[in-house]
């Protein structure tokens, strides 16, 4: 999760999000190019004697506009890669279905049979030591590591986001439709999001906590929860 003063991104728990910040620094490493490149030639028009030389100049013409070309190239093809990759949902190994309510989640395992929680945020009087205020829920949703997890995301009010940004996952939650996306966690750990649509006076108290654990772990609960 993220801490105070933090600058960059959260650690990447999923591959997608592993490709989000490697497209995020190259991003910014053609921006820097970008701006060193303009500093240098204002620095150039301010300092040395201006001439007629470029009046009649094609080849400058020429870069300036071939220059831009390749530099959105640059930014478009790996952007494109990782939009489609994001969008791809092939055989996953779970389906959890995320329903949004005022101001709460509803996690429904369909792969199970009988297994749906709701999952209310942990009110500071009740939190347990060493917990996260606000961020921390009653029910976190389980699902195993380093499998593809399909989320079908809806609500039953109003418009909710549900969002987790160290998996790279952010989908809007809209009342009669149904919108999917997936992710897979790469490590075994708890990571934490929040609702990402203003949704009422209780919007900032509607955590996600979504825990990955082995998938012996998973088989284990799974089969404890459905039998109660």
């Amino acid at each position: 999760m993220a801490n105070h003063s933090q600058l960059s991104f959260q650690d990447a728990s999923s591959p997608i999000m592993e490709e989000l910040v490697k497209f995020h620094d190259h991003a910014l490493m053609v921006a820097l190019a970008i701006c060193s490149l303009v500093l240098y030639l204002l620095t150039a028009t301010l300092s040395e004697k201006l001439t007629s030389n470029t009046v009649d100049a094609q080849v400058i013409e020429l870069v300036w506009t071939i220059l831009p070309a390749m530099v959105l190239i640059l930014l478009a093809l790996p952007s494109l890669q990782i939009l489609y990759m994001m969008d791809e949902v092939n055989e996953p190994d779970l389906t959890l279905k995320a329903i949004g309510h005022q101001w709460y989640w509803t996690y429904e395992y369909t792969d199970f049979k009988d297994l749906t929680f709701d999952s209310y945020m942990t009110p500071t009087a009740d939190l347990p030591l060493g917990h996260f205020r606000l961020l921390e829920v009653d029910h976190r949703a389980i699902v195993p590591m380093e499998s593809l997890v399909r989320v079908i995301v809806t609500a039953d009010d109003v418009l909710h986001s549900w969002a987790v940004p160290s998996l790279a996952v952010k989908t809007d939650a809209i009342p009669g439709r149904l919108n999917q996306t997936s992710f897979t966690a790469s490590r075994p750990g708890v990571f934490y999001g929040q609702c990402s649509e203003i949704c009422g006076a209780n919007h900032s108290f509607m955590p996600i906590v979504v825990e990955s654990v082995p998938l012996a772990e998973f088989e284990a609960w799974s089969s404890l929860s459905s039998s109660q």
